[in-house]
């Protein structure tokens, strides 16, 4: 095999895995991490070299399905909103388990980050740290859950994308955090259609509407 083969043969080996090979992938369930406790309201925030809290502001934390996924889209577009009308007020985080690559790719076509700040966690280790596992079968396909996956398409034309990178198996969350680093509103999803209420999220933190 000459040189130029074998380095076009690695590359090809090496590029993301695209279409049904990559929707395959992200049914295969990834290796179990060491999940920490969920931390509760009232209690302090995890906080790492990657996500440092406290940093003096109302934070809201957003642990995304993968990208692609119509609810990881959902929440996010909400987050985003809420970044750009409380610009000066709440400081938003959405962190993706998703490749850097598949995910710089996802954010421009779902809106754009706003005032979003975005942390890649491929290897899902913030997501251990703050009590996010693997879900089970029932969290990711029951009954209510696909049927309310056809209603953000029809409703609010929010399909499924196509998957790069990711698992559907990883539980998403988000957390509010108030400006010394205590927990004051937190949601784990109990299936892949269980939002978070961030309005709820706003009243824990004390943020009001602007436009009341």
């Amino acid at each position: 095999m000459s040189e130029s083969t074998t380095a076009a043969t690695n590359a090809e080996s090496n590029a993301p895995k695209s279409g049904l090979w990559a929707e395959l992938e992200s049914l295969k369930t990834p290796a179990a991490k060491d999940v920490a406790p969920t931390p509760k309201v009232g209690s302090k925030a995890p906080s790492t070299s990657r996500l440092p809290l406290p940093d003096g502001r109302k934070t809201l934390v957003l642990f995304l399905r993968h990208c692609g996924c119509p609810f990881a889209e959902k929440t996010f577009k909400a987050l985003t909103a809420i970044s750009d009308k409380h610009k000066n007020v709440v400081h938003c985080i959405a962190v993706s388990h998703s490749s850097a690559e598949a995910t710089e790719r996802w954010v421009p076509q779902v809106g754009g980050v706003w005032q979003t700040d975005i942390i890649v966690d491929e290897g899902r280790d913030l997501y251990a740290e703050w009590g996010l596992g693997l879900s089970s079968t029932w969290h990711m396909i029951n009954p209510f859950a696909l049927y309310s996956a056809y209603r953000l398409g029809a409703d609010e034309g929010i399909w499924n994308r196509p998957t790069e990178s990711g698992s559907r198996w990883q539980t998403s969350g988000a957390f509010a955090v108030d400006e010394d680093g205590t927990v004051r509103w937190e949601h784990i999803s109990s299936t892949a259609a269980d939002l978070p209420n961030f309005d709820a999220a706003l009243e824990a933190l004390g943020v009001a509407d602007p436009a009341a």
